[in-house]
């Protein structure tokens, strides 16, 4: 499903939380942090790397707002380029990253490499008008709908603001910081009833289902007792974190 996650200005990153978010969506990892007339932006496939150099950016410009995002793959290749955040038309003084879903007016060809948030980013919404009027921004989020949520980045003075979350009420504010769904909260321990302590089973981490909290199997699409989304605990019909199309498990 990835998790998204925004910090304000002024706000220190939870670091064990977006290690959590690593771990659940491992499919890619990249930040981007408003460094002054800068937008400092990094991106890999090494959760570690990437982390430590969010930490040390985070560190250095405190005084922007910064978001990160790990990518649970659905559309595109599993590669550095389809990481987030991107960049808004080409131009490098705005960025998005996003959480969900996009319409079908994105979501790659067959022989399209690129995933559905990388296209809308290259050649869609460049084609709803001027980002920086809040009218276009209002089109992008109907657009969407509520189930997809995006935080915008930019240093391009047309703006009022250097930070927007489209759909933000349908995330979840942890103190300061904003997150596009649960996937920061720790998992769940799993251990041997022979011992009193997970610690000293060295167990290893089980999932559960956000709906009805069974374990899951993360490659499966749906919980095996509810049957609903294991990711956002919504029916298949409501659900979008998962496409007949899809590449083997939710979004």
């Amino acid at each position: 499903m990835c998790l998204l996650t925004y910090l304000p200005a002024g706000v220190t990153p939870d670091l064990a939380a977006l290690r959590t978010g690593t771990t659940v969506n491992p499919d890619g990892h990249g930040y981007a942090v408003v460094a002054g007339d800068r937008l400092l932006v990094g991106k890999g496939l090494d959760a570690d790397v990437v982390l430590a150099e969010f930490a040390k950016a985070r560190d250095a410009h405190p005084n922007g707002a910064a978001l990160f995002h790990s990518r649970f793959r659905t559309h595109g290749l599993y590669d550095l380029a389809n990481c987030h955040p991107f960049a808004v038309g080409g131009d490098r003084r705005t960025v998005v990253a996003h959480n969900g879903i996009l319409p079908a007016a994105v979501r790659p060809a067959p022989t399209d490499r690129r995933s559905d948030t990388r296209i809308a980013a290259e050649q869609f919404i460049p084609t709803l008008g001027p980002l920086h009027q809040r009218r276009t921004r209002l089109r992008l989020q109907r657009w969407m709908g509520p189930n997809n949520l995006m935080v915008l980045l930019t240093v391009d003075r047309r703006f009022r603001q250097n930070a927007y979350v489209l759909n933000e009420a349908s995330g979840i504010w942890q103190g300061d910081i904003w997150y596009s769904n649960d996937g920061y909260l720790p998992p769940v321990w799993s251990w041997s009833a022979r011992s009193a302590q997970p610690e000293a089973a060295g167990a290893p981490w089980t999932f559960r289902c956000r709906g009805c909290r069974s374990v899951i199997d993360m490659t499966e699409a749906r919980c095996p007792a509810c049957e609903d989304c294991w990711a956002c605990g919504l029916p298949p019909s409501a659900c979008d974190c998962w496409t007949p199309e899809g590449m083997g498990g939710p979004a």
